[in-house]
């Protein structure tokens, strides 16, 4: 049985880092949106929405606006000073995203308990019609958990 060190289990510390394709400020072809504080457990930011991101011509493709909202639930469960990685995320399109169209992207806390944390999140064009709405379930990471613990199982 492989033995997992302390070093590599900082793999599933959910800390931010310079190179994150959403907001990072270092990742060549990244989003690079910067996500500011909107209240107790809320994060908000704006984008505005490029071809190069395009899945069919003239709509953004589904997984980065998806990719968007997760992003903002992931910071709104950040500044609550708690380490978690998404477990679920739904997100419902209400209407296509066009190249050139400025986004207002939101994330909130719902619901915590113990291990969970629920989320939503919510992008609005600049005429404040929702675009997509994002449910997402978070679970905490427990500062003790190790990877062997869930290894080992598949061994």
């Amino acid at each position: 049985m492989p033995v997992v060190t302390k070093e590599a289990s900082r793999h599933l510390e959910a800390q931010p880092q310079p190179g994150c394709v959403v907001c990072g400020p270092n990742h060549p072809r990244g989003l690079r949106i910067r996500y500011e504080p909107d209240g107790v457990g809320s994060m908000r930011a704006s984008w505005i929405a490029q071809p190069a991101w395009e899945g069919f011509r003239g709509i953004i493709h589904g997984g980065i606006l998806s990719t968007i909202l997760d992003e903002a639930m992931s910071k709104a469960v950040t500044a609550s000073g708690t380490q978690a990685l998404t477990g679920e995320l739904r997100v419902r399109f209400r209407h296509h995203v066009a190249p050139g169209e400025e986004l207002h992207i939101r994330g909130w806390i719902v619901e915590r308990t113990r291990r969970l944390i629920r989320t939503e999140g919510s992008m609005l064009a600049a005429d404040g019609v929702e675009r997509a709405h994002a449910w997402a379930v978070f679970l905490v990471l427990k500062k003790e958990e190790k990877l062997n613990e869930n290894c080992s199982a598949n061994q």
